[in-house]
């Protein structure tokens, strides 16, 4: 498990973090594969301590999978757990647009506004950066939606697709899919779109996932 070709060793949690990162998004590291901490301490010639928290920060960010006594592994999902993965979604973010269009204020709007001017202006960009403009638009929505633990559950849930599919999905589909809808989104939150918010959302998640909504009630082709 190569993922460094350069003799620079790296001396922070961050440090690895980075390398990693590109390495996993780069396909040095493959959808899948295991992360064992002592092979990499020794390959960077560092302690495991930061090793380990590399991997948690990895974790969180959803690149990385922790399965019980198994180890961590780059992220990797079949489609049928990325459909209920969405199923399950769907029916949280529809409440987190329900409550941000409850509770926007003029500061949220013009963030919401902007990271959207963002991604159009990235479509042409790193894939990475499109994937991380797209999360970061969600967890605004999320975070003004005034209810943590709403905010937790999604970030916790929807991360691992979102890194699933800037490491699988071919470049060109990413140029096409990554920002689609995003306005219709604002648009709701705004008050501007009589849609219900399930709507929006499972045509929103089409662009990038096979029926979103399988195992849900919300399926059209069930």
């Amino acid at each position: 498990m190569p993922v460094r070709e350069t003799t620079a060793l790296p001396k922070s949690k961050n440090e690895i973090v980075g390398i990693l990162t590109e390495a996993i998004l780069s396909n040095k590291i493959k959808p899948g594969e295991r992360l064992n901490e002592s092979e990499l301490a020794r390959q960077f010639h560092i302690r495991r301590a930061p090793i380990r928290e590399a991997l948690q920060q990895l974790e969180e960010q959803g690149l990385v999978l922790n399965t019980p006594r198994k180890g961590m592994f780059v992220t990797t999902l079949e489609e049928v757990d990325k459909q209920k993965i969405n199923s399950v979604r769907v029916v949280l973010e529809a409440e987190a647009l329900r409550l941000c269009r409850l509770n926007l204020k003029p500061e949220g709007e013009r963030k919401l506004a902007q990271l959207i001017a963002k991604m159009e202006k990235q479509a042409e960009g790193p894939a990475y950066e499109q994937w991380r403009l797209d999360l970061e638009f969600h967890r605004t929505v999320w975070n003004l939606c005034g209810n943590e633990y709403l905010e937790k559950t999604l970030n916790g849930l929807t991360t691992p697709l979102f890194s699933h599919s800037v490491l699988t999905t071919p470049e060109r589909k990413k140029l096409r899919t990554v920002i689609v809808s995003h306005r219709d989104i604002l648009e709701y939150v705004k008050g501007n779109c009589s849609r219900t918010p399930e709507e929006l959302l499972i045509e929103h998640y089409s662009t990038g996932f096979v029926r979103p909504g399988r195992f849900s009630s919300f399926d059209d082709q069930s």
